[in-house]
């Protein structure tokens, strides 16, 4: 087992809320996509409510349904997940909310991540730009006047 973790590109997990509920499956064959063209690989995909006692339930995937055909994420769970996990997430929800909680592997990192492993590096630190952030950041850089010298 040991050996196929060192095969393995980084992991990542993200926890997509949706409000009141409403999960238009928009995204859900984008996400396939990813995966037939070798890009990610899902190791585990749930979903959760927070109800508005701000219990959190695990749904199935009949439970999501309606209209939604989710056959296609059948069996992708490995079982990394527990209750906890799930209770950690649905604590960043806001009552009332459903989220999906995905965690994948990067597989088109696996050969740079292999690479660096046998040299010895490993990974101290990770993070994630929100792209909200990168604008406002982006809305300050060009409303702040150029500093320096400046020509007569």
């Amino acid at each position: 087992m040991t050996e196929d973790l060192e095969e393995m590109g980084p992991v990542d997990y993200l926890i997509v809320e949706f409000p009141g509920n409403r999960m238009t499956g928009e995204g859900f064959p984008l996400l396939v996509d990813l995966v037939d063209r070798g890009t990610i690989r899902i190791i585990d995909l749930a979903f959760v409510r927070k109800d508005a006692d701000g219990s959190v339930t695990a749904l199935r995937l009949e439970d999501i349904g309606g209209e939604l055909d989710l056959t296609m994420f059948e069996g992708a769970s490995s079982g990394l997940l527990d209750q906890g996990d799930l209770d950690e997430a649905g604590a960043a929800l806001e009552p009332g909310n459903s989220a999906a909680i995905l965690v994948y592997e990067n597989v088109w990192a696996a050969p740079l991540a292999r690479a660096l492993r046998r040299g010895g590096a490993q990974l101290v630190a990770s993070g994630r730009i929100p792209v909200q952030a990168l604008l406002a950041s982006l809305d300050a850089t060009e409303s702040t006047p150029p500093s320096g010298p400046v020509a007569a």
